[in-house]
């Protein structure tokens, strides 16, 4: 896509006024791992279950009305396609999502209850970012990307606001370290903006970091040749866009990789711990601090970015206790 601006500090504070406008903060939960204190933003608990709403929000209020009148576009394995037709829906305007048809069934269903229209195509033949340019160029519809768009990376980053005024009211001050789940990078590249006195660290299911691999390279890294199954559904992003990598490199932020092993554990630990449901893609920050990838400190704030499991799924997972 032509990238028409950055997304800036000042775009993410304009959307963290949008959103508590509308929505009261997402709850932050406090716990200790070995021996530190943690904070824990439950982007889980959003209405539509995951942080996406900001990023959709964000970037259709900034739409004018004949743009509104369009319509709108955007393709998702079930996160950002229930963000976008929960914006979409508020603001009357019409919203297709092109979803794979592997996408977890309560995601498919959810998008439909809020009344987008839903194109399928197959993950593994067709490209999704095709067929949403072409139904976006015949319906004259904006096209909204998960994560290669700066409102909607400002609107993620609203998430990081609302973090710092919640950790400062609770005495544990501004975040030093966010350590948050990525994809595409849309959040964690908002995240790095609103916290830049923070040490970012991005986390992402093995085989499937290539934000991770690209930081360390210092050029973008797809990701690889048949690449391994994942129960991490809403990061399996096969390559990241320039304009995220290109925040979270300029803040020297660090990628780390955990086993699916590990991420079912965060959703155990998750549950005991938090009583929380999170689902596989929104527990990748919590395991690399369980796992001790990376060690706990004072400050430090993990974004528990989605709670959309499958039912039988998430059982299998918790029946480990």
């Amino acid at each position: 896509m032509t990238i028409l601006r950055q997304p800036t500090r000042a775009g993410i504070r304009d959307a963290a006024a949008k959103i508590a406008a509308i929505l009261p903060p997402s709850p932050l939960f406090v716990a200790e791992i070995r021996g530190r204190v943690v904070a824990f933003k439950a982007e889980s608990l959003q209405p539509v279950g995951a942080f996406k709403l900001r990023g959709a929000w964000h970037r259709l209020t900034a739409l004018d009305e004949a743009a509104r009148a369009r319509g709108v576009v955007a393709f998702s394995s079930g996160n950002h396609a229930q963000g976008i037709a929960w914006a979409a829906r508020r603001l009357g305007m019409a919203a297709t999502i092109v979803m794979p048809h592997d996408a977890p069934r309560p995601k498919r269903d959810a998008t439909l209850a809020l009344g987008a229209e839903v194109v399928g195509y197959d993950r593994a033949t067709e490209s999704r970012e095709a067929i949403a340019a072409e139904l976006a160029a015949a319906r004259g519809a904006t096209l909204v990307p998960s994560f290669d768009d700066p409102w909607v990376i400002e609107g993620q980053g609203s998430a990081g606001i609302e973090a710092v005024q919640q950790m400062r009211a609770a005495g544990l001050g501004a975040p030093t370290r966010a350590i948050v789940p990525c994809g595409g990078g849309g959040l964690a590249a908002g995240v790095a903006l609103a916290l830049p006195e923070a040490a970012m660290v991005v986390a992402e299911p093995e085989g499937w970091d290539d934000m991770s691999r690209s930081l360390e390279a210092g050029w973008i890294e797809p990701v690889g040749p048949n690449p391994p199954p994942t129960a991490c559904d809403a990061l399996q992003t096969t390559r990241v866009s320039p304009l995220t990598f290109d925040v979270l490199s300029r803040r020297g932020a660090t990628g780390v990789a955990v086993s699916e092993a590990e991420v079912a554990a965060a959703q155990r630990w998750a549950a005991e711990r938090l009583r929380l449901v999170v689902e596989p893609g929104g527990a990748v920050a919590l395991a690399v601090l369980l796992a001790g990838k990376v060690e706990p400190a004072d400050g430090t704030l993990i974004i528990l970015s989605g709670g959309n499991v499958d039912r039988a799924a998430y059982a299998a997972v918790i029946g480990g206790f």
